[in-house]
């Protein structure tokens, strides 16, 4: 009796934070249909929730976060035309609608495609030894759909340089230009370091927070300013601010609700 194949997405949940891992390693943690579908639904569930906290993404191994597309099958680029959206952008507008805290753990390369599951979490942390890149113009194609995840975190110049030569660059550099939140030597103590910092705030505030954040992110000045008024208050009636409020009066840890 043959045994079934593994799943190409793990997933579990500790202490209220969902692990994703792309359990690819033959491919470098490629890309395929069930890795989209997977982390679509693994998100969407996440989403609603009250139980998860934070949702950390990486890959199998030490050697490859996401290598981007699978290019081995020959189906990379080959679409369903009769559908005006596809699973790529799909699952990135999904993340914009992500109101729990993503954070990226690149624990080796992270190149094309894999660029945009890195850039679609809000933070990131990454091994010395990871590498970024955007190699598709070496195949004759270019970063398109990673662009809209992309452009939002580094400006142009750098950008159009990962983009026209191909060239990756290292864990470093990544920092230095604001890819990446931290560089850790022990990646898992980093992102536990990281997660520590924010489980203990209030889950209504961040899911708020979020929610408000990328909702300004591609509004004018003034319609974020409209926006955020119409907001401010909607913080304040929530029971996790008047027990945050009611715990610095009295000198002690708050006791959140999440409500």
């Amino acid at each position: 009796m043959t045994s079934s194949p593994e799943p190409e997405l793990l997933s579990r949940q500790h202490d209220g934070v969902l692990w994703l891992t792309i359990n690819r390693p033959e491919r470098r943690n490629a890309i395929s249909p069930a890795v989209l579908d997977g982390l679509s639904q693994a998100l969407s569930r996440a989403n609603q929730d009250r139980e998860v906290r934070a949702i950390v993404l990486t890959g199998v191994g030490d050697k490859a976060f996401c290598a981007g597309a699978d290019l081995q099958t020959g189906q990379s680029f080959k679409f369903d035309y009769s559908e005006p959206t596809q699973g790529m952008a799909n699952l990135f507008r999904l993340t914009r609608q992500l109101n729990v805290p993503l954070i990226a753990r690149v624990n080796g390369a992270c190149m094309a495609g894999g660029m945009g599951l890195m850039a679609m979490c809000d933070m990131a942390v990454a091994a010395p030894h990871a590498v970024f890149g955007l190699p598709e113009v070496k195949v004759g194609v270019f970063p398109a759909q990673v662009l809209s995840v992309l452009s939002g975190l580094i400006g142009p110049r750098a950008l159009t340089e990962l983009c026209i030569t191909g060239e990756p660059i290292t864990a470093a550099q990544a920092l230095q230009l604001g890819l990446i939140n931290h560089v850790s030597d022990d990646l898992d103590a980093g992102v536990q370091a990281l997660l520590g910092r924010f489980l203990d705030k209030s889950p209504a505030a961040i899911r708020r927070g979020l929610y408000l954040m990328k909702r300004i992110g591609t509004m004018s000045f003034e319609q974020s300013m409209a926006f955020t008024e119409s907001q401010i208050a909607l913080f304040a009636l929530t029971e996790d601010a008047a027990e945050g409020q009611a715990a610095f009066r009295e000198k002690r840890k708050p006791n959140w609700s999440g409500r």
